[in-house]
């Protein structure tokens, strides 16, 4: 695939990773979609940072939210956007120049290629090798897998709260009506 050189970019569920490139003396980032790659003047956790803001949270904001959820402090996996499954997880401490980000959704299976490397294919049957040992991406998916199922558990909880509150609301409703021009409350009749 040729790489196209833009501006601007927000993530959105076609990413797959963001990858820091040398342009020169400067870092890029290397944006790998579904069906197409992009190169961005901007450094991965730049990219990582105004998706964050783009989808309504800072990036601090989020890693304490992951903190939160499942306390994890290093290497943190985030939620960009949770009502569109988008979360990403760092290779690598995010300070470090060489932290690349990756899309949990994506993954589709990895494997060692050595001590130090390791091969993920992605939904769209491509494979990239990522400088990151076997066992420290399966400990970066599972941290992802598991920020996720706490972060949904919490959503679907309080949408069945919400759910029955609105329910209560309407049975109340239902319990009251007027006859003969008078308010009658079934629910306070000895």
């Amino acid at each position: 695939m040729r790489q196209r050189q833009i501006e601007e970019y927000e993530i959105n569920p076609c990413t797959m990773f963001i990858k820091p490139f040398m342009y020169g003396t400067k870092v890029y980032s290397q944006i790998a979609e579904i069906d197409d790659e992009y190169l961005s003047p901007f450094k991965p956790i730049e990219i990582i940072k105004k998706s964050c803001e783009y989808f309504g949270s800072s990036f601090e904001g989020r890693k304490e939210g992951t903190r939160q959820l499942i306390g994890i402090t290093h290497k943190v996996p985030i939620v960009i956007d949770p009502t569109n499954f988008i979360y990403f997880f760092p290779t690598t401490s995010p300070n470090r120049p060489e932290c690349i980000w990756i899309s949990h959704e994506h993954v589709l299976h990895h494997t060692r290629t050595s001590t130090e490397d390791t091969l993920v294919t992605f939904r769209n049957k491509l494979s990239y090798p990522f400088p990151i040992s076997y066992s420290s991406f399966e400990n970066q998916l599972l941290r992802t897998a598991l920020l996720r199922t706490k972060l949904m558990q919490r959503i679907e909880h309080m949408e069945r709260k919400s759910f029955y509150f609105q329910k209560s609301k309407m049975m109340e409703a239902s319990e009251q009506h007027r006859e003969y021009g008078q308010f009658i409350d079934y629910r306070n009749r000895g």
